[in-house]
């Protein structure tokens, strides 16, 4: 969430998906601030969801391309995106209607990658993975949140 929780971030990514590439047509697009563009930019490099790329010698100038780990956001963003159309849209509708290849329009869903069934409060739990830090997996906390009972 540090890098994406702020309020710019997805909407930069948004019109990195809709083929803006490039800094004044970022700006233009957003209307934001051009040293926040700047600073958000250079985090999405950094963190490797962007690539700079030159496009231009002289002057030198450069787009920002998504990567593979940006382009694995995309389910994240169209997630956001249908919450957002089944509880802030106008009564007339959401303002952009997603389209799939198939022809009909889409409102993305997650689902099991097994089962194919949606992930709902009701049909998911979370447990303590092999990733989690050690130093905190028998705090008292953290084995109430994750059910994994008294630590040893």
């Amino acid at each position: 969430m540090n890098l994406l929780g702020d309020w710019w971030t997805p909407l930069v990514l948004r019109d990195a998906f809709a083929g803006i590439r490039r800094f004044d047509d970022f700006q233009r697009s957003l209307g934001l601030a051009r040293n926040t563009l700047a600073l958000r930019l250079t985090r999405l490099v950094d963190e490797g969801l962007l690539e700079r790329v030159r496009y231009q010698e002289r002057p030198v100038r450069y787009e920002y391309v998504l990567t593979e780990k940006g382009t694995d956001f995309y389910p994240v963003l169209a997630a956001m995106t249908a919450w957002g159309d089944r509880w802030l849209s106008d009564p007339a509708g959401p303002p952009v209607v997603t389209r799939h290849d198939c022809g009909h329009p889409a409102h993305a869903e997650v689902v099991c990658d097994q089962c194919h069934r949606p992930f709902t409060r009701d049909t998911v739990h979370s447990e303590l993975g092999p990733g989690f830090p050690e130093r905190l997996a028998n705090r008292p906390d953290v084995r109430a949140r994750f059910g994994t009972g008294e630590p040893e």
